[in-house]
C-alpha cells in the first residue's frame, strides 16, 4: 500500500543550522571568583532534527512510488529492417546483422496483457517484445496506433498483470513532484525524480495534438512510452520527447489524453477525434482590437467546413468561439484539447461572440477526418504467408565462383512476402544462404527439403558480411 506524502508537508531544511559557536577556553585566573560560565553550543544535525525527518519522509515517498509503479512498466524490445533512413535513432545498429534493434518503454493498461507506450517506439517494427519486471519475455502484438499523440498500444498473451492507475492530469499542480521509470539506454526500471514544470505546452511542431505536461525529471531515450507518475503512484502522463541533449526538460502526453486513445485502441484499433469542423486563430493583440475584445477572449474562426458541425450550427468566419462544453477558450491548442475531450457524436453548447454580443449554439460533434494508418511490418505477422515468406534461386557455379565459393550451385534470396517470417528475420533479395539447418551451401531444392520442419537457422551472406538468422512457420 502506497503511503500518500502531500507537498505541503515537506519543508526543505537542506542545512537549517548556521554554524555554532566556538567553545572558548578560559584558563582559571585569580581574577574570577568563580570559573566563567560555558559557552552553549549548539549539538551538530541529526537523524532526529526535524528538517531530517522531513527530507526523510520525502525519501521514502519516493521509494514507495518506485515499489509501487514498476510492476506496473514494461521494457519493450523492438527490431526494425536497418535502413539508414527510416529507423529512428532508438535503434542500435549493427553491422553484422540485417536488423536493427531498439528499446523503450511502456505502461501495463490492463491486467490482461495491454500494453501503452509510445508511437514512435514501435514505429517501424519488425518484432516487438515485452519485458516484465520479474524477468519474464513475451512476444506481443500491435492493437494499434495514433501517430497524432505519438500513442501505440501492444498486447502480451499474459494474465493478472498489475495495471497502472492513472491520475487526472487536469488537476496536476505545476510544482508538484514527479517520478519517471524506464528504461533510458536500456538501463531497465530506472527511477528518475523532478516536479512538474509546466501544464499544457504545444507548437512544438512534432505531433498533431500537442498538449503536454513538461517535467525536468531526467528522460533520456529509452524512456519513451514509460510512466511519469504523482507521488501517490499515479500515472500523470507517457513520457514521450525530451528537448535537446542535457537540457533537464522533457514531455509527457497527459494521462486523461493517453487513457481516451488507449480505451480506442483496444477496442477499435483506432482513433475518432471528436471536431466541429472550423478554422481557427489565436487572437493577436491587433485582431483583439480592431474586435474590440480581450485578447484572451477566444479564438478567431477563420474557416467553416460545408457540411460540417459547426456550418450546421450557424457558426460563420469572423465569430470568436468564447468556449465549448462550458469550459473556456483562451488559445487554439485549449480549444482542441477541450473539443477532443468529449465524444464523436456528443451534443455540446458553444459560447460565439459575434459583433460584440455573446449566442449560445449547439453543435453535434463529428469525427475529425484523418487518412488511414498506414500498418507496420509487425502488423502483418498475422497475414497467411506461404512458407517462410521468401523465393530462391540457384546461383551458377560461375556466379558461386566469382563469390568465393564453392563452385556448386547455391540458393540465393530473390524476393521477399512482406511481413512474414523472413522479413521479420531481415532477409533482402540478393542474399546469399551458405548454410540452412547445418547444411553447407545449400541449392534451392535442399533449402526447401530443409524448410520442411517449419524452422531454419540460416547463414546468410549479404555483400562482404556474413549474419545467422531463424525463421519459423
Amino acid at each position: 500500500m502506497i503511503r500518500r506524502l502531500s507537498i505541503q508537508s515537506i519543508q526543505f531544511a537542506f542545512l537549517l543550522a548556521s554554524a555554532s559557536l566556538a567553545s572558548l577556553a578560559f584558563a582559571p585566573s585569580s581574577a574570577f571568583a568563580d570559573p566563567p560560565p560555558a559557552v552553549a553550543t549548539r549539538p551538530p544535525p541529526s537523524a532526529a532534527t526535524p528538517g531530517a525527518a522531513e527530507a526523510r519522509r520525502l525519501s521514502d515517498a519516493f521509494v514507495a512510488v518506485a515499489e509501487h509503479v514498476s510492476p506496473s512498466v514494461v521494457q519493450i524490445d523492438i527490431t526494425a529492417r536497418d535502413e539508414q533512413e527510416t529507423v529512428p535513432n532508438l535503434f542500435n545498429r549493427n553491422q553484422d546483422s540485417p536488423v536493427a534493434r531498439g528499446t523503450g518503454s511502456g505502461v501495463v493498461f490492463s491486467t490482461d496483457g495491454a500494453i501503452l507506450t509510445n508511437n514512435h517506439v514501435i514505429d517501424h517494427s519488425l518484432t516487438i517484445s515485452v519485458r516484465l519486471r520479474d524477468g519474464r519475455i513475451f512476444p506481443a502484438k500491435l492493437l494499434g496506433r495514433d501517430p497524432g499523440t505519438d500513442l501505440a498500444v501492444v498486447k502480451i498473451d499474459a494474465a493478472g498483470l498489475t495495471a497502472a492507475k492513472f491520475a487526472d492530469s487536469d488537476a496536476a499542480r505545476v510544482g508538484e513532484w514527479t517520478v519517471a521509470i524506464g528504461s533510458p539506454f536500456g538501463l531497465g526500471y530506472t527511477v528518475t525524480t523532478g516536479v512538474l514544470s509546466a501544464k499544457g505546452r504545444g507548437a512544438l511542431g512534432m505531433n498533431l495534438i500537442e498538449d503536454y505536461l513538461q517535467t525536468d525529471a531526467s528522460i533520456n531515450p529509452g524512456n519513451s512510452g514509460g510512466p511519469l507518475c504523482d507521488l501517490n503512484g499515479n500515472v500523470l502522463g507517457i513520457n514521450t520527447m525530451i528537448v535537446g541533449h542535457g537540457t533537464g526538460i522533457g514531455f509527457a502526453v497527459p494521462s486523461n489524453l493517453a487513457r481516451r486513445v488507449a480505451d480506442q485502441l483496444i477496442k477499435t484499433g483506432r482513433v475518432q477525434r471528436a471536431w466541429i469542423g472550423v478554422g481557427v486563430q489565436d487572437l493577436s493583440p491587433e485582431l483583439a482590437a480592431a474586435k474590440k475584445v480581450d485578447v484572451r477572449a477566444g479564438v478567431l474562426v477563420n474557416s467553416v467546413v460545408d457540411n460540417g458541425p459547426a456550418k450546421k450550427a450557424n457558426v460563420k468566419p469572423g465569430d470568436i468561439i468564447a468556449s465549448i462544453g462550458g469550459k473556456r477558450v483562451t488559445d487554439t491548442r485549449e480549444l482542441v484539447r477541450n473539443t477532443i475531450a468529449h465524444e464523436v457524436g456528443q451534443t455540446v453548447v458553444l459560447e460565439i461572440v459575434r459583433d460584440g454580443k455573446h449566442y449560445g449554439a449547439s453543435a453535434v460533434l463529428g469525427a475529425k477526418p484523418e487518412p488511414a494508418v498506414p500498418p507496420l511490418p509487425v502488423q502483418q505477422q498475422g497475414v497467411p504467408q506461404a512458407g517462410l515468406g521468401l523465393s530462391v534461386r540457384d546461383l551458377s557455379p560461375q556466379q558461386t565462383s566469382q563469390s568465393g565459393l564453392s563452385g556448386k550451385p547455391i540458393a540465393v534470396v530473390t524476393s521477399i512476402n512482406p511481413g512474414s517470417s523472413a522479413d521479420r528475420a531481415g532477409l533482402k533479395p540478393g542474399d546469399v544462404i551458405i548454410e540452412a539447418n547445418g547444411i553447407a551451401e545449400p541449392n534451392s531444392a535442399q533449402l526447401v527439403e530443409a524448410a520442411k520442419g517449419g524452422q531454419l537457422l540460416l547463414l546468410v551472406r549479404r555483400r562482404d558480411q556474413s549474419f545467422y538468422a531463424t525463421m519459423k512457420k
